[in-house]
């Protein structure tokens, strides 16, 4: 039998200085890259990763991931990311988990996120049962047990909107695959907001579903909702003006 241990997969890192705010402390969207590359690891370790499933003419895409925020790192901090792959959901969805530790062993955040596998040629969802990847899950053992559903924005929930920022997929944004980079999306959700909010408060969880991809000279327009019911709750929305599609709905809240 298999030990858990075997199963979670560990990376000790230190935060450097290009991943940090004014405050020395770590982005967001810093944090989303250490996360989405201790998962390439992991998944290479097991025989999945970014060349295997490439030969096989697929590609790995990140559909959703929500981040509880205990506490930033800051400058030149050690810290320790496990993270595990925990089974599929809706026969569908590869689900993989997080958590982030100080030298202490504490928590520094914890993470869900969901994952599909695209036909490389044709861009369609491959379902699990037709393919022969071997990823063992740790099914007992939870980073961030909450939900990680489609975001539904009734717009009786939500008060009157306002585009924030708009950006051009240009040629730092783009990744390996051609298309905007997961993280890229994070950093725009943040610069919709001052610095002065940065300042008086930190971000307590965000969550955010990739909808469609961004690709190059592409134009996307941010904007955001404030709740109805609660005044820290914020929806950002990724729309794209070039093909008038949805590129991604996030969820963020705030902390003082």
């Amino acid at each position: 039998m298999t030990n858990v241990s075997d199963l979670i997969y560990e990376e000790a890192r230190q935060i450097k200085a290009l991943d940090c705010d004014f405050q020395q402390q770590l982005k967001p969207a810093a944090l989303l890259q250490h996360l989405s590359e201790v998962a390439g690891a992991h998944a290479t370790h097991m025989g999945a990763g970014f060349e295997a499933v490439v030969a096989q003419g697929l590609l790995w895409v990140h559909a959703r991931m929500k981040i509880r925020f205990y506490r930033f790192p800051t400058l030149d901090d050690p810290v320790t990311i496990r993270t595990w792959a925990k089974g599929i959901e809706r026969r569908l969805l590869y689900m993989r988990d997080f958590e982030v530790l100080d030298a202490n062993g504490k928590h520094l955040a914890a993470a869900t996120s969901a994952w599909l596998i695209i036909d490389g040629a044709t861009h369609r969802i491959v379902r699990p049962e037709s393919l022969d990847l071997k990823l063992p899950t740790v099914e007992s053992r939870v980073g961030l047990d909450e939900p990680l559903e489609r975001i539904r924005l009734e717009a009786s929930s939500w008060k009157p909107g306002e585009e924030r920022l708009g950006v051009r997929a240009g040629y730092s944004a783009v990744d390996v695959l051609g298309h905007v980079n997961n993280s890229r999306y994070v950093e725009w959700i943040c610069d919709a907001f001052s610095l002065a909010v940065f300042k008086a408060h930190q971000p307590d969880w965000l969550q955010i579903n990739y909808t469609h991809e961004v690709l190059p000279e592409e134009e996307v327009s941010i904007l955001v909702h404030r709740s109805a019911r609660d005044p820290a709750l914020w929806a950002v929305l990724g729309l794209n003006r070039t093909n008038d599609t949805r590129a991604f709905e996030a969820l963020l809240r705030w902390r003082d």
